[in-house]
């Protein structure tokens, strides 16, 4: 389609309204308002104190206008009000042109529980769901997710103090790339000999990493061993790196220890016991689905059977909040098998299940091989709706939230717990709340300042060649959070 913006209205907001319309069309932005001759045209913009948008396609040509509103002091919080004027315009015509409106309405963030919060600081709890059915066009069901959210991030939320931090620690390998993954992970196959380098250097770096805790007097509030997938390392690796992590932190006051083992293939009894060994409190082990056809197509080599197994191992070692993760609208999927997936899952009764829904990624198999219209048949709105009631209907309570560009069906991914299982890391990081520091290939470390919501980034090399070639500069990157700390050097206690 053609996008012609006009009175110095930015592209952000109305190109993303566009997107959620139509994700995997290319948006041309032209000059002209006349735009092309054929196909979808849409023209926006501020003449005078005026929002006006135009849609056409074929017999389809509607425009409307609005007066540009400086009133409404919680515009701020969403956007300028210009953008809100035009965004809303533009998506009262795509939803009129393909008869259909969108679950999150307007919103096209990736924390919309982030926002409801500010909302409800602002104006109350009330007239926060108000404003984000009325306004901003969120459906009865995604404004109650939210709120509900709310409630259980808020206690989360409260155990972060100023000087609070977190630590992420990336294995960026995989036994195979999933068709849906983005992410800067290798496959052993292939990078196998950069392992053991790269556990030795990753160890190097949280050592480094934990003496500038300890000389900020920064608080370690969660560790968090993601990927890629952790348990590709063998156990004398994990036990290295873990070994490595209680050296250099100190983890009396930790609340959370997490570690994925997201493939069950890579799961054996020694890995698992290494992880107990080092102080994990919470394991992650995801299926993503329990149709073994499915988990063929999307490349994942194991087996339900497998899952089962692995999780089981788990339960026997004494783990005692295990996690899992499941896809709704994977290649493959549909209403019925999402359906027994989700009740399969429950009955095993883990402490924690993330829904999350398919994002068609541009880096991914699944789009750079072709399907990039994929759709699962209509049926991913359902398939979340029907998890979202089955775990509550079970015990369970939406704990964080997050959405995602180009997700199917414009829906989102959520974490859900038994009381008392709340993954405090995944909170605290959604919500940017305090400091997270990243080590290891394609983390990020994200610094918060301890009196404001002022954020700085700093980024470790993206791939694990890359990280073992440059790890010396890479290192160095990281007094930038004792520069970023200084202002509040010694002020721990005050703050």
């Amino acid at each position: 389609m053609q996008l012609h913006l006009f009175g110095g209205v930015s592209r952000y907001e109305p190109e993303n309204i566009c997107r959620l319309f139509l994700p995997h069309e290319p948006i041309t932005l032209t000059d002209s308002p006349e735009g092309a001759t054929e196909g979808l045209t849409a023209s926006a913009g501020i003449d005078g104190g005026t929002a006006t948008a135009r849609v056409r396609l074929g017999a389809f040509d509607r425009t409307l206008c609005t007066a540009v509103t400086e009133k409404d002091p919680l515009l701020s919080l969403w956007g300028k009000p210009a953008e809100f004027a035009v965004s809303g315009l533009l998506y009262t015509l795509f939803c009129e042109l393909f008869e259909t409106a969108q679950p999150w309405g307007l919103l096209t963030g990736v924390r919309p529980v982030k926002l409801f919060r500010r909302l409800t600081q602002a104006v109350g709890e009330e007239e926060a769901a108000r404003y984000f059915r009325e306004t901003l066009r969120c459906s009865a069901e995604k404004t109650a997710l939210a709120r509900r959210t709310l409630h259980a991030e808020d206690a989360v939320l409260s155990l972060s103090t100023p000087m609070s931090c977190s630590l992420y620690l990336s294995v960026p390998f995989c036994p195979t790339r999933c068709a849906y993954c983005s992410f800067v992970s290798q496959t052993t196959e292939r990078s196998q000999h950069l392992i053991p380098r790269y556990t030795e250097l990753l160890c190097e770096e949280i050592a480094a990493t934990g003496a500038i805790v300890r000389s900020l007097g920064l608080k370690t509030e969660s560790v968090y061993i993601g990927g890629g997938t952790p348990t590709t390392l063998s156990a004398s690796q994990l036990e290295a790196v873990m070994a490595a992590t209680a050296k250099a932190f100190d983890l009396s006051a930790v609340r959370e220890y997490t570690v994925e083992a997201g493939r069950p293939d890579t799961v054996t009894e020694d890995k698992l016991r290494a992880v107990a060994a080092g102080g994990a409190t919470r394991l992650s082990i995801n299926p993503q689905t329990l149709r073994d056809d499915v988990l063929e197509t999307i490349g994942r080599r194991h087996t339900t059977a497998q899952f089962y197994e692995a999780f089981s191992l788990a339960r026997r070692l004494g783990f005692d909040h295990i996690n899992t993760d499941l896809i709704a609208g994977l290649p493959g999927d549909d209403r019925e098998g999402f359906e027994r997936t989700v009740d399969g899952i429950l009955e095993l009764s883990p402490e924690s299940v993330t829904v999350h829904t398919l994002s068609m990624k541009r880096a991914s198999h699944l789009v750079i091989q072709g399907r990039e219209d994929y759709d699962a048949g209509g049926d991913t709105p359902h398939m979340v709706s029907y998890a979202a009631a089955r775990l509550s209907d079970s015990g369970y309570h939406p704990y964080y939230l997050y959405r995602q560009s180009r997700c199917v069906g414009n829906q989102e991914n959520t974490g859900w717990s038994k009381d008392g299982h709340d993954g405090l890391y995944n909170v605290f990081m959604m919500d940017e709340t305090h400091t997270v520091l990243g080590c290891g290939a394609g983390a990020v470390t994200k610094l918060k300042c301890p009196d404001s919501e002022h954020l700085e980034r700093v980024f470790n090399f993206k791939f694990p060649y890359e990280y073992n070639d440059r790890f010396a500069e890479m290192l160095e990157r990281k007094q930038q959070v004792v520069s970023f700390y200084e202002p509040y050097t010694g002020r721990g206690s005050t703050l």
